[in-house]
């Protein structure tokens, strides 16, 4: 019976589509060592913790990684592509969850929910009640969104649509902007906006991205939401912003090194909202995920291509590797 490796459980609702497929298997741990070894035998992989390159050259079974989401920073795309086998992912799904997270941390940020919350729980009522003096609205400001996906577009036409806030974005795409969503260089974008939201891929290009020299340029009151990935980011110069009061706060759902050690500076500070890269994490989203990944792998394992191949290059070696039957 054909196995099924997957880093993590998956949504009962995809457990079931795969029930009939193959014999579906849960990474005893999730260090290098293991994965490598118990995809040994695997014909497909579905990934929501990073894989080692050295899973794919000692794999021969394996004919896809499939991500569990959209991201394909977890897997080591030039390995698996070396070896053969096929990358697909899941775009998209989970885009919503992410963008009513970037408003639900700008909310709880211009709001001072944080601090408020503390006080009113250990200082009494008025405590609480006194920071609202230094609360502000959301509607009416300028939102920087980098990157222009399908997780930057839900953030766009919520923030334009419901909440009235200007939009503006930049991102390597030509396509047109949507409704109600300008263009800016990433400078003029980092000096203009009042809210900047990270929603772009980790590559080459956006590695350190948000450098100290844009932090600089940031509103004295601006507050910085990650939600794309934590090296996008300048920690050390991010930090230094925070404690001189340089910009507003930050809402941060990713970073460079995870899990965040307990003792990191950002948990010092009472306008940092740290969450532990669950922005996508929704009830919802995870059937959504979950169902996408288990129909790319159903594809492939009736010898299809899945829908999202993100690596065709490697078609004409993984047919020589797996002949249609």
């Amino acid at each position: 019976m054909r196995k099924i490796l997957s880093t993590h459980p998956l949504h009962p609702r995809a457990t079931g589509m795969l029930a009939g497929a193959g014999r579906l298997v849960v990474a005893s741990a999730l260090d290098a060592k293991t994965l490598a070894a118990e995809a040994k035998d695997a014909d497909i992989v579905i990934v929501r913790a990073p894989l080692p390159p050295e899973l794919f050259a000692g794999a021969s079974l394996l004919r896809a990684a499939i991500r569990h989401g959209a991201g394909l920073d977890m897997i080591p795309v030039e390995a698996a592509t070396a070896a053969g086998v096929l990358v697909a992912n899941v775009p998209a799904v989970n885009a919503r969850s992410v963008a009513e997270h970037v408003v639900f941390t700008a909310l709880a940020l211009l709001r001072r929910f944080r601090i408020m919350d503390r006080d009113l729980r250990a200082k009494g009522w008025l405590a609480g009640r006194e920071h609202a003096n230094s609360t502000s609205e959301l509607a009416g400001k300028t939102i920087g969104i980098v990157g222009l996906g399908a997780v930057g577009q839900a953030v766009g036409h919520i923030a334009a649509h419901g909440f009235d806030l200007k939009v503006v974005a930049t991102t390597r795409s030509l396509r047109p902007a949507p409704e109600r969503v300008g263009f800016l260089s990433i400078d003029a974008l980092v000096e203009q906006s009042d809210i900047i939201v990270l929603c772009c891929p980790l590559t080459e290009e956006t590695r350190g991205l948000i450098s100290r020299e844009r932090i600089a340029r940031m509103k004295p009151n601006a507050l910085l939401i990650n939600v794309s990935r934590g090296p996008v980011v300048d920690d050390e110069a991010l930090i230094e912003a925070l404690r001189r009061g340089r910009i507003g706060g930050a809402a941060l759902d990713v970073f460079a090194t995870q899990p965040l050690p307990p003792s990191h500076p950002y948990f010092s500070f009472d306008n940092v909202i740290i969450t532990p890269h669950m922005a996508g994490i929704t009830e919802e989203s995870m059937m959504r995920m979950g169902v996408g990944a288990a129909n790319e792998a159903l594809l492939v394992l009736a010898d299809k291509l899945p829908v999202n191949l993100r690596n065709p290059e490697v078609i004409e070696r993984y047919r020589r590797r797996f002949p249609a039957d």
